[in-house]
């Protein structure tokens, strides 16, 4: 009996997931555990695996769909069932419903299965293309043009075009409206001065590249945000809404945002304060490496206790980073520029550090953030400090 494959509880509480890749085609044979698709959710692309062998007797889901988690995504059938299935659903359709009426034929659509693949990837109907391929048939080039047509309107003003909300993006969109609904933000702001951890950086990171390890400034920002959890406490929680209770995390996963093609993904450095510098980079490499080739697990997108944002690699100063839900607190870091700064009394040309924490305002005060936010500057301002573990 043919069987109606639904979209497996993925955990974590995900709802639903958007079919991202189907990895099969209606007819193929296919193994029990095989991967059969990749789901997007709103943590990362999951692999779908089948739960048994057969033979795909229908497709239910097209890619960019919305897939509820237990709606079906596809029937599953024996060898046996497969081809009695076909067989009845042919003769359905040579068969007269209506005495003294011929069946209509169907026009046939010529399209090759990667031009069937793209125009479902687009959302674009072949049956309401012209192909302009040799006798009819529809090309690559004709799918474009209507999805490029299909999106370009016109509002009042001129022309206008618009942009499905999908995949990584709507994950993105979702989350954020979720951090901003739920928590009470507020931003501060100041400057690092970083010149003796710039001189520090300089001076060890070639040596280390030919050991195959990128050394940013990011593993001792994380070191410096992992010491001062460690005195505010407050700001490495999240908050259990059911039970009005501030939970209080002992141990440091530490967030990174990543820029990827498709959108920021935050992959999640775990037990931070028992990492090195070294070991901090090598992971940050290898983390972000996955994050944007989109292989990275889901494991390894949660479970973060606070985060880091990098924005001065793109130019950014200051900013008024969105909370990472359910972490209570995330630390932006500006771009890197040299400032004259009164230092010993005079005013000399120093590496300066915007710096921006948001912190959820139910949780704790400003002045616990101010504080957390200056003991993080005392580290980067006296690298030294990071290597002494605190007690």
């Amino acid at each position: 009996m043919p069987f109606d494959f639904v979209l497996p509880d993925l955990g974590e509480g995900i709802t639903e997931g958007e079919i991202r890749k189907w990895l099969v085609r209606e007819g193929d044979a296919i193994e029990e555990h095989q991967t059969i698709l990749e789901v997007e959710t709103d943590k990362a692309v999951v692999e779908v695996p089948s739960p048994r062998k057969g033979r795909v007797l229908k497709i239910n889901k097209d890619i960019g769909e919305i897939a509820k988690v237990g709606e079906a995504l596809m029937t599953i059938a024996e060898e046996g069932e497969a081809i009695q299935d076909k067989a009845r659903v042919e003769a359905k359709k040579k068969s007269v419903s209506v005495v003294g009426v011929l069946p209509e034929e169907e026009e046939e659509i010529l399209a090759t299965p990667a031009v069937r693949a793209l125009a479902k990837e687009l959302g674009v109907k072949l049956e309401a293309i012209k192909g302009s391929g040799p006798g009819g048939s529809i090309t690559k080039d004709d799918v474009i043009e209507a999805s490029e047509k299909a999106k370009k309107a016109e509002d009042v003003y001129g022309v206008i075009e618009k942009i499905p909300l999908r995949g990584l993006r709507r994950t993105i969109a979702k989350n954020l409206i979720q951090s901003q609904r739920t928590t009470a933000s507020v931003t501060g702001m100041d400057e690092a001065d970083i010149t003796d951890l710039w001189i520090l950086r300089e001076r060890e990171k070639k040596s280390l590249q030919q050991k195959g390890i990128h050394l940013t400034f990011l593993p001792f920002f994380i070191k410096a945000v992992q010491h001062a959890l460690t005195e505010h406490p407050l700001l490495n929680a999240s908050v259990d809404e059911g039970k009005d209770e501030i939970i209080t995390k002992k141990y440091y996963n530490i967030g990174i945002a990543v820029d990827t093609p498709d959108g920021l993904m935050v992959p999640v450095i775990r037990g931070v304060d028992k990492k090195t510098i070294l070991e901090l980079a090598k992971e940050i490499q290898e983390l972000s490496q996955k994050a944007r080739e989109r292989k990275i697990k889901l494991e390894e997108m949660k479970g973060s206790t606070f985060t880091i944002t990098n924005y001065g690699h793109f130019g950014g100063v200051f900013a008024t980073p969105i909370i990472n839900y359910p972490d209570v607190a995330i630390l932006g870091t500006g771009k890197i520029s040299e400032k004259p700064w009164v230092k010993d009394g005079q005013i000399v040309i120093r590496k300066i550090l915007p710096l921006s924490l948001t912190f959820d305002h139910r949780v704790t005060d400003g002045v616990d953030s101010a504080l957390f936010l200056s003991k993080v500057i005392q580290y980067l301002e006296d690298p030294a400090l990071l290597f002494i573990e605190s007690a």
